[in-house]
């Protein structure tokens, strides 16, 4: 008999928009692979660019918020297994899982720390380094405590995962490392893509509904364009991105070879034509899917510490890391001009995909940690303890709160 997954999304995927959109089709690509039934339930509305869902055999289901409805949605689903997308879907609906399905296996996918995100948001704001007493915000706290009330937390990136374990003492047990998933057919060879000599411009691609996003294309503008046009006064930059807002279409400037062109019909398409990649994000979390992108299209490209953080380990970068503004317009301009260079750094993008981000390299391990917790679920939840008192007592809050905008929503 076919296992059941039930995925609570916090949005409905959308890969051609976000590399979220991107990891969630991952995730999903892994259990269809392990032939599980998969209901995907939502709160939130599809738009024209979500996922074709049904067309891979996966059932809809619109999820109600503060109402009574979704308990009888669990009910009737009857999952083996509960993914939540992102700690805000735990805490929305966690109780009701623990309450309707307490033998379903409950795994969060964090996407990336939001806690971290928003503190290295707010201190580049403040202009001053992060600290660790910086992270002991009221997100953090609601975030990690939902990774307790969970069995199984997956982490992207590696960094976050070892934040978790050193600083905020979070067993290991609690927590799986799992990035990007590459399928090796995926992957092209250098001859198969156009030469240095065949492509042109500098490249950014983001959705901008994503701060970061838009402070590194702010950034560029301000503060890095004028100078690397300076040297390259033939060069474009081209900026693609989901929903690009009226202040990022009011960069766009012909004069200066600033192109804001709005969402790309074929991301691929526009990565392989161009030369460099040039990303300087400030700050951020988790695994940036630009990154892995442009080295799939052989696409060297240029970005910050944070910008590559938990990607390349102990491999060389494809392209250039750089935090001063002087050193990116310098390796930009360098990586641009210099072909042996960049043949240098294309290769070390193929090699950290292959090393770090194959399907081959986490299938099997991802399977047998999930066929350990089938078989070891009661001791498990046993031995986190802390888990469970959380459930006791901050599930409780979030029931009743609840419970109270669903009868206050009778009266209005």
């Amino acid at each position: 008999m076919k296992k059941k997954l039930l995925i609570i999304g916090y949005l409905w995927p959308e890969p051609s928009s976000s590399a979220a959109g991107s990891r969630m089709m991952q995730l999903i690509t892994y259990f269809l692979y392990k032939k599980y039934e998969i209901t995907y339930a939502s709160p939130a509305l599809e738009t024209p660019f979500s996922e074709k869902l049904e067309n891979l055999g996966i059932k809809k289901v619109q999820l109600p918020l503060n109402n009574r409805e979704a308990d009888v949605v669990l009910k009737n689903e009857q999952p083996d297994v509960v993914l939540f997308d992102r700690f805000m879907m735990e805490e929305q609906f966690g109780w009701r899982v623990a309450e309707q399905l307490p033998k379903a296996i409950r795994i969060l996918d964090t996407e990336d720390l939001h806690f971290l995100r928003k503190a290295r948001h707010k201190a580049h704001k403040n202009g001053k380094a992060i600290k660790l007493s910086d992270l002991h915000t009221d997100i953090a706290k609601r975030e990690i405590a939902s990774i307790l009330r969970c069995d199984l937390s997956l982490i992207i990136s590696e960094t976050e995962q070892q934040l978790l374990i050193d600083k905020f003492s979070i067993n290991p047990s609690l927590l799986f490392y799992l990035p990007f998933l590459i399928e090796e057919n995926k992957i092209s060879s250098r001859e198969a893509l156009p030469a240095f000599e065949a492509r042109e411009d500098f490249l950014f691609i983001g959705n901008f509904l994503h701060e970061p996003n838009w402070d590194a294309v702010r950034y560029i503008k301000t503060e890095l364009w004028s100078e690397i046009r300076k040297s390259l006064p033939q060069a474009k930059f081209n900026v693609y991105g989901a929903y690009t807002s009226e202040k990022v279409k009011q960069l766009h400037c012909e004069k200066s070879g600033f192109i804001v062109c709005g969402r790309a019909d074929s991301s691929e398409e526009v990565m392989r034509k161009s030369r460099v990649l040039l990303a300087p994000l400030r700050f951020g979390a988790g695994l940036k899917g630009k990154f892995i992108e442009a080295m799939l299209c052989g696409t060297p490209s240029v970005t910050t510490t944070v910008g590559a953080e938990g990607i390349g380990g102990k491999w060389p970068w494809a392209g250039e890391i750089a935090n001063e503004t002087s050193e990116i317009i310098k390796q930009a301009v360098t990586l641009y001009t210099h072909p042996k260079r960049w043949e240098i750094t294309q290769n070390n993008g193929f090699n950290i995909i292959k090393n770090r981000f194959l399907t081959g390299n986490f299938y099997q391990l991802f399977s047998d940690r999930l066929a350990k917790l089938y078989e070891n679920l009661a001791q498990h939840r046993v031995d986190n303890f802390m888990g469970e008192i959380l459930h006791h007592h901050t599930t409780r809050s979030t029931k009743y709160m609840a419970l109270w905008i669903e009868e206050k929503n009778k009266e209005d």
